[in-house]
């Protein structure tokens, strides 16, 4: 099997990097955000699922969107602007003092919607046959960020707390800019604008059968998913005596 040359090992570390990070920003608080909201004000168990969860909804409302625009003006200019996105709703949702204002920030998070656009950028850097290793390896940092933050953010939100979480998504989605601009390679080309300005396939995106049910698995997992960090962190807490800073040691052998 032919290797990676040495400019898509570039793109590849730089962008599963900066990917990575993104989403270890994003699941961060879930094994805490739930046990901090219950104390704020206008905390139900509804609205603090919200807090948990709306992201999915913005990032999947500004997938596309963020998508087509990169094929126009760039891509690392819409990632930019993503991690700007991510950046601000991250402190929003440091400095709130209600579950709204969690929300809110959550929700800004959510709607610097990159994924598609830093695939995108891979596909740019990459030969076809080597497309798919590089887009598994890229798309394998979930499954990390996911794990250390699960850990992470249950032992760090005993230092500084879960607006200190917050904060650190934060510098996170900063610190990769440089990455970014200097890190990845810049495609001479961008390899799927000529289908951007195809409108059949932009309308079948909403009309085939096949990805209506993919979208609605997606979507009954990252509710389920998120339905478990509102019930699950309490019940941890109320009925084994488990302090939040120890959860992780429930979450890593489950994973």
């Amino acid at each position: 099997m032919e290797p990676l040359n040495h400019i898509e090992r570039r793109a590849v570390s730089a962008l599963a990097l900066i990917f990575g990070l993104r989403m270890f920003g994003l699941f961060l608080v879930l094994p805490v955000l739930a046990l901090y909201a219950d104390g704020l004000p206008g905390a139900t168990p509804l609205v603090v699922g919200l807090a948990l969860g709306v992201y999915g909804l913005t990032q999947a409302i500004f997938q596309i969107p963020f998508g087509r625009l990169s094929d126009r003006f760039g891509r690392k200019g819409l990632i930019t602007f993503g991690l700007l996105l991510f950046a601000l709703g991250s402190v929003v949702s440091a400095e709130a003092a209600t579950v709204p204002g969690i929300i809110a920030g959550r929700a800004l998070q959510g709607a610097g919607a990159i994924a598609a656009v830093v695939l995108a950028l891979l596909a740019d850097l990459t030969r076809e046959q080597q497309r798919i290793k590089a887009t598994a390896l890229v798309g394998g940092m979930i499954g990390v960020a996911f794990l250390t933050a699960l850990m992470g953010g249950s032992v760090l939100e005993g230092l500084i707390g879960v607006p200190g979480l917050f904060y650190l998504a934060a510098f996170a989605a900063l610190v990769v800019m440089p990455v970014l601009w200097w890190g990845v390679p810049t495609p001479l080309h961008s390899g799927n604008l000529v289908y951007s300005r195809r409108r059949g396939d932009w309308s079948s995106v909403f009309s085939s059968r096949h990805l209506l049910r993919l979208d609605f698995g997606v979507f009954v997992q990252h509710l389920s998913l998120m339905a478990l960090f509102v019930a699950v962190p309490p019940a941890l807490v109320d009925v084994l005596g488990l302090g939040s800073p120890d959860h992780w040691r429930v979450y890593v052998p489950v994973l």
